[in-house]
């Protein structure tokens, strides 16, 4: 089966194939980071970290992720707290990769910064000056929109519509208002570097032409975001490289995750309807909040709520519990394959949900198994499932000894279990059934098996 994704460009879900064959290059837009991510932060990274180990199934693949470490953001965070803005970026870097691996959320293979390639974006600037796509005007450089034919054709948006849109500056050094900066004058008090239009600092979306040329060609098969970066910011991406390069293809295919929001309002700093990524860890495993941001299909809009974290602990809990108390040893789990039902959901643009019901399909055959042998097999095949979607990270006993939310722990659970035994051994039923409303009432199921009584939470 070929893998199918969902381009913006094209406005369509297409067969994937990279440009070499058997190796595959992707970028995805990484934090400015200057605080902690929220947890619409953490959608993008969560969702196409899914889709590396999808490619990785089947390709060679280099995968690229930033960190912008030069921005405007990060100026007036250092001047807020008076620390600089080395020791602003590299706390909030460290924190950015700790909080997304207790997501699961595997480390990329080039993470490159900012301020690390400035060289190679007054290069491309240069590039850009001499073949008449930009323009120096009051100290700054900039990007002569007018110039690319194309301009508009991933947002799908005319030139009109962008001035009225979002994030475009208006300013009187500009030929005209949709004309971005590529570089820009530094004061004294914040960072620079010297260029040939002076001591400056790079627009934003150089940035990325420069980092993801120089580490993954002219040419990516895919580069990856937030819907919210179409425009400006992939939009204008775009544009630079494809002109410094006579109009080759920047990236190949472009993806992008559909908006997080709480109480249907979009999820933002500036609004402050925030939850960090860093808190919310403290409470809850990452697990949890990983299976809640795939719970709806990456292009979809996600409203994230008490439930949305409720229903991914109920789903996990179930997968849990179908695999507790089953002995598969580490060469049964070397071995064994996702079932191809689920590989299938996932390499259709990264059908997370169908790929779920697959997986609890899985479960529901494991859990209605008498033969031992049969349930070692099925339980294998759903920790490689588990493997290829970052869940199932957990031992079962410790999974289920969580104590998170104010639910009843599982110390008190085993003891009502123990009850419900001796009341069963002194045949008095009556009791026993109380034990089993009691657990049901704290939203625990029990089963009675050959082995004992096993318990999950509902």
């Amino acid at each position: 089966m070929t893998i199918k994704l969902h381009d913006t460009h094209r406005g369509r879900k297409v067969a994937f194939e990279p440009l070499v064959d058997g190796k595959v290059t992707m970028y995805l837009c990484g934090p400015t980071v200057y605080n902690y991510a929220h947890i619409g932060n953490a959608r993008p990274a969560v969702v196409f970290d899914l889709l590396t180990r999808i490619l990785r199934r089947r390709y060679e693949l280099t995968f690229a992720r930033n960190f912008t470490d030069v921005d405007d953001k990060i100026n007036a965070a250092a001047i807020e707290t008076g620390k600089t803005i080395g020791e602003i970026t590299e706390r909030f870097k460290i924190a950015y990769n700790e909080d997304m691996a207790a997501l699961g959320v595997l480390a990329p293979d080039i993470e490159p910064c900012a301020t690390d390639h400035i060289a190679e974006m007054i290069t491309m600037i240069e590039k850009l000056l001499e073949k008449g796509h930009a323009y120096e005007a009051d100290g700054h450089v900039l990007f002569d929109v007018a110039s690319d034919k194309n301009y508009g054709s991933l947002s799908k948006r005319d030139l009109r519509e962008m001035i009225a849109g979002a994030r475009v500056e208006v300013a009187p050094y500009k030929k005209a208002a949709h004309d971005f900066v590529l570089w820009k004058p530094s004061t004294p008090e914040l960072p620079g570097w010297d260029s040939p239009w002076g001591r400056g600092r790079p627009g934003w979306h150089i940035e990325c032409s420069a980092m993801a040329e120089k580490h993954l060609g002219k040419t990516i098969d895919i580069h990856a975001g937030g819907q919210d970066l179409v425009f400006p910011h992939h939009e204008n991406e775009m544009a630079q490289s494809s002109c410094v390069h006579d109009g080759d293809a920047f990236a190949r295919f472009w993806l992008h995750n559909g908006f997080l929001s709480m109480k249907q309002e979009k999820m933002s700093k500036s609004v402050g309807n925030v939850l960090l990524v860093h808190d919310l860890i403290k409470e809850f495993p990452g697990e949890i909040l990983r299976l809640a941001l795939l719970s709806a299909h990456y292009r979809q809009p996600l409203d994230w709520s008490d439930e949305t974290l409720k229903s991914a602990r109920r789903m996990l809990d179930r997968l849990y519990g179908a695999i507790r108390g089953i002995d598969v040893s580490d060469e049964a789990r070397a071995a064994a394959e996702a079932p191809q039902s689920l590989v299938a959901a996932l390499e259709d643009d990264l059908n997370s949900p169908k790929a779920m019901a697959e997986f609890f399909a899985l479960a529901r055959e494991l859990n209605k198994s008498g033969d031992e042998t049969e349930k070692q097999r099925l339980a294998a095949t759903m920790y490689a499932a588990g493997d290829l979607m970052g869940l199932l990270q957990s031992d079962p006993e410790e999974w289920f000894a969580g104590d998170a939310d104010g639910q009843i722990s599982a110390e008190d659970i085993e003891a009502l279990i123990e009850k419900r035994k001796q009341a069963k051994a002194n045949r008095d039923f009556a009791a026993a059934d109380a034990v089993r409303d009691e657990l049901e009432a704290a939203g625990v199921s029990i089963a009675d098996g050959r082995d004992g009584t096993t318990w999950r939470r509902a």
